[in-house]
């Protein structure tokens, strides 16, 4: 199931690439896409009975946090492409890109897909090399346009994001030698499945030094501060769809690169060292995306400085620790997947109706596209963690856990980061959706496969805020014990 999950994005990358018209590439990429979902949720689903799938020789395999990655990437990934038949269809239509960069658009955005995809099912510290391959994939789809602004914007991401790549690579080596000197020279101590078993004896020095090159390596790609610099450039100049992938799903992969090593690292050095990191981490993540968010100007700005804060919250969760900070994190990883999707692809619609990404010259878009305005809406009090949406329940979970977990200091300074957030991005959000529309501007809907794509994660949105159905609940409790 591995194996076709993954071959599923490549053939789909070499049919469309044979495409000669926007129909055709439309109806093969859509088709990937289904295929994908399908063999992901399938995966998923084996995982949930069988506890663990193993696929050549042990080089790839997935537990319940592999298969948690898979759903993410999977669902997301279906979403985006409904997505890009309405949005890279307008922008063919209105002659920004040719159907030959249309075409190399969905060539390029299934690879990607493939590379997210392997991450969640790499059995082995070569993680590294399924990360960077992302960063190459999603760095050509930042310069589709060819604007000297996102040329700009991919070379700073390529160069911080390998400079951060290099030291999970340090790290990685760390590990690696620590777990020859009790696995053997062999390929076992490569695989996270002879790691975990072995993970209380390893060298607690050595292990110390690793989790800080991996929490700086995989921090950089995972946007947390003050590593995060390369975020807003890319996540605003790239594709509206590609940026809801880099920041719903991509983050997600490289903070699972830096949970993985965490799970090892706490059995060999104990917990105090790396949650104390992960804490200091998340909270300079929240702090610094204050300010940036208040002062902002452009909505999709606004909306990656929104994605530094919410690694910010995972990496507290995962720091203050417990049953009940795992939980939440993890469950915060799905639901800011979800939300930070919703919202990309509203900021999208409103692009392509207004022509613009400055906030002041963007109002009253509730009236000029009600569907789009209404949906921004809720997505804007979501992702700032209002009840009863998903994110609070993550986000109240994960406060629960530091102040239970004895971390009151850091817990107050959450509180009051997110409440600072709040007001600063429901404020840009109120300004988009209300007043009247600026002259020009008629009303009416971008495309139907926009507004479906939207209505798709608002369900997520909704659902989880109320209910958690048991499945996926349980789903997320296996995770939390892979990770403990």
């Amino acid at each position: 199931m591995i194996e076709y999950m993954l071959f599923s994005p490549i053939l789909t990358s070499f049919l469309c690439f044979l495409t000669k018209t926007r129909r055709q590439v439309e109806i093969v990429s859509l088709s990937g896409s289904i295929a994908t979902l399908v063999l992901g949720l399938a995966l998923v689903a084996d995982v949930y009975r069988n506890g663990m799938v193993v696929a050549w020789q042990n080089a790839l395999f997935a537990d319940a946090f592999g298969a948690f990655i898979v759903l993410v990437v999977s669902i997301v990934g279906f979403v985006a492409s409904i997505y890009s038949m309405g949005y890279m269809g307008h922008e063919l239509e209105h002659e920004i890109i040719d159907l030959v960069r249309l075409r190399m658009y969905y060539v390029l955005f299934h690879i990607f897909m493939f590379t997210m995809l392997l991450v969640g099912v790499t059995n082995n510290l070569g993680l590294w090399i399924a990360i960077e391959m992302t960063t190459l994939v999603s760095a050509l789809l930042m310069i589709l346009y060819s604007r000297k602004s996102s040329v700009e914007a991919a070379w700073k991401y390529m160069i911080i994001c390998t400079v951060g790549i290099t030291f999970a690579l340090f790290g990685t080596i760390l590990t690696y030698y620590g777990a020859v000197k009790i696995l053997g020279e062999n390929g076992d101590a490569l695989n996270w499945t002879s790691l975990a078993a072995v993970a209380d004896q390893l060298d607690p020095t050595i292990m110390k030094l690793a989790f800080i090159f991996i929490l700086i390596g995989y921090g950089t790609k995972a946007g947390l501060a003050p590593m995060h610099t390369w975020l807003p450039d890319a996540h605003s100049e790239a594709p509206t769809p590609v940026s809801a992938l880099l920041s719903g799903v991509l983050l997600n992969c490289a903070m699972y690169g830096i949970i993985r090593f965490y799970s090892i690292a706490t059995k060999s050095t104990g917990a105090a060292f790396s949650s104390n990191l992960l804490i200091i981490f998340g909270l300079l993540s929240l702090g610094i995306a204050v300010p940036f968010i208040i002062l902002q100007e452009d909505y999709k700005r606004l909306l990656a400085y929104s994605s530094v804060e919410h690694m910010g919250i995972v990496a507290l969760g995962l720091g203050f620790g417990g049953v009940f900070g795992v939980f939440g994190a993890i469950l915060h990883m799905f639901n800011h997947a979800m939300t930070k999707s919703l919202m990309f692809f509203g900021a999208g619609n409103i692009l392509l109706k207004h022509e613009t990404k400055e906030i002041d010259r963007v109002s009253g878009l509730v009236k000029s596209m009600p569907a789009t305005g209404t949906m921004f809406v809720i997505g804007g009090l979501a992702i700032t963690g209002s009840p009863p949406f998903s994110i609070f329940i993550s986000e109240f979970t994960i406060l629960a856990a530091g102040f239970s977990q004895g971390y009151i200091i850091p817990a107050v300074l959450f509180l009051l980061f997110i409440i600072m957030i709040f007001a600063g991005f429901f404020y840009h959000v109120s300004r988009i959706a209300f007043g009247s529309p600026g002259t020009g501007i008629t009303a009416g809907e971008v495309s139907r496969w926009t507004l479906c794509s939207m209505a798709i994660l608002l369900v997520f949105v909704l659902l989880l805020g109320f209910y958690i159905p048991p499945q996926f609940y349980d789903m997320i409790m296996k995770v939390v014990e892979v990770v403990r």
